[in-house]
């Protein structure tokens, strides 16, 4: 979680834009990239980027399944990250030796993952789950935990999140427009990263 304040979270349709849009993305000062797991394309999006990008640091998003922990390590993913997780999943995580966020968004599933003695998660999805306002109400009785809030952040929104002490970074999209990435238009998506990169001063 200390590598950029901000993960871009890259759906990957065509693994030919992969490693542009991970070389903009990394130039404009975010390493850490979440490529999810949502796609056909996914697995060979991070095997390139992995391959072809060294200084990004790729990891897998939704991570569902056991199954899908070994792809991505085999992938090259240098980190997992899920929207929740069962007991199954976590084993398959921990195992894996790779590092993982999983997702919570009650202070119940804190509490048991704590108890795992795991304090770095993903709080998701962060918006509709209570924002800010829920993660300030869990500094105080949970100090331990750490989060990296993802689902419905925007540039405006990001820097209340980023200032809790629990938040060690956030995941978002912002920096991925739809138009941008259909026009490959790369130079647009490092100025919005580098902005993104900036918003922890």
């Amino acid at each position: 979680m200390g590598v950029s304040p901000v993960i871009p979270v890259v759906v990957a349709d065509d693994v030919g834009d992969a490693v542009p849009l991970a070389r903009a993305l990394v130039a404009g000062g975010l390493r850490a990239i979440e490529v999810t797991l949502r796609t056909p394309a996914a697995l060979d999006a991070i095997r390139a980027i992995a391959g072809q990008v060294p200084d990004a640091v790729v990891g897998a998003g939704t991570v569902l399944t056991p199954e899908q922990v070994a792809a991505a390590g085999t992938a090259g993913s240098r980190f997992l990250v899920s929207p929740g997780w069962s007991p199954r999943l976590l084993r398959a995580m921990r195992d894996s030796g790779i590092p993982f966020l999983p997702g919570v968004s009650t202070a119940s599933e804190v509490v048991t993952l704590l108890d795992e003695d795991i304090t770095e998660m993903k709080f998701f999805p962060a918006e509709a789950a209570g924002g800010t306002a829920y993660l300030k109400s869990l500094a105080a009785p949970l100090p331990r935990a750490r989060f990296c809030p993802t689902g419905g952040i925007s540039p405006a929104s990001a820097p209340s999140y980023l200032a809790l002490p629990n938040v060690g970074c956030v995941g978002g999209t912002w920096m991925l427009p739809a138009d941008a990435l259909a026009a490959k238009d790369w130079p647009r998506v490092e100025r919005l990263a580098r902005e993104a990169a900036a918003l922890r001063g």
